[in-house]
């Protein structure tokens, strides 16, 4: 007996479903103290398995540009979350025109508060190997992921604001973070985006994007930059310079950081502008 509740699994059976991780078993200790009964409530915590692939069904594909498409995936029952820590991405394998096994990282777009589902948005290039595969795919079809990878994981509080430079698809972990803040009455992190693409159709999420600042005007900013703008645009023009970091992103302090999630080359000079502007490597993260 444990807080007057009856322990209904071992813990050799709760442990491979939290996944033998610090937080996992903090969770854990959590909900033993409160008193829940339902260990489902750890079990249900994430479908996602960090060492295997697991496979889920495309269930609505959306085009939403002539290369970039909306993916819906099905996550096990409509209560499942994908748990997916905010900041993280996946794994998915795929296979290439050739048919040769290809793994590539994904960040979705939704969040844990995002039940019974989880949605990806892919640029699909033209000589892309997973972008073939993603390609090809059709409702019904099943993806494999494994997952949570990658180096950034955000908490509230761990920034007073965040400038976020991304290009193209780089805009994925850009969103699911923004989202995160924004819909967390708690979270007072301001947000000022920076994000750059060929036309205004290579624009992803840009009614998402829009809806945010407006609804968030205080705490969101997004400035576009195109390298072929239309005949009437107020945005950038051309490549993100030092200049409209200066203008756009906050500027160089210990509370702040400057995440980047582009091209390489554009990386590279985004790294190059920050560094003469002042900004430490430890305000700088690279996705």
């Amino acid at each position: 007996m444990i807080g007057g509740v009856l322990v209904e699994r071992t813990v050799k059976e709760i442990l491979p479903a939290v996944q033998r991780s610090k937080e996992g078993l903090e969770e854990l200790g959590n909900i033993l103290a409160k008193g829940e009964t339902r260990y489902e409530t750890v079990r249900d915590r994430g479908c996602l398995d960090p060492k295997n692939f697991k496979e889920f069904k495309l269930v609505k594909r959306t085009q939403i540009s002539h290369n970039s498409a909306k993916f819906r995936f099905a996550l096990p029952t409509p209560k499942s979350v994908l748990g997916l820590p905010v900041g993280k991405n996946i794994r998915c394998r795929g296979k290439d025109s050739q048919g040769e096994q290809v793994v590539r990282p994904y960040t979705p777009i939704t969040l844990d508060s995002d039940v019974g589902y989880f949605e990806l948005v892919v640029k699909m290039y033209p000589k892309g190997r997973m972008s073939h595969h993603f390609r090809e795919m059709r409702e019904g079809d099943y993806l494999a992921v494994r997952g949570p990878e990658g180096r950034f994981k955000y908490k509230r509080g761990q920034a007073r604001a965040f400038g976020m430079i991304a290009g193209g698809s780089g805009i994925t972990p850009m969103f699911q973070i923004t989202r995160a803040i924004l819909e967390n009455p708690k979270d007072k992190t301001n947000v000022h985006l920076i994000y750059a693409n060929v036309t205004l159709d290579d624009i992803l999420l840009k009614e998402e994007l829009d809806g945010l600042a407006s609804k968030f005007p205080n705490q969101f900013k997004v400035y576009y930059v195109l390298n072929q703008p239309p005949e009437v645009w107020n945005g950038g023009i051309g490549y993100i310079s030092k200049e409209m970091i200066q203008s756009h992103c906050p500027a160089p302090a210990e509370d702040i950081q400057i995440l980047r999630c582009g091209p390489p080359p554009m990386n590279k000079a985004i790294a190059a502008h920050l560094n003469a502007l002042g900004y430490t490597p430890k305000m700088q993260f690279e996705f």
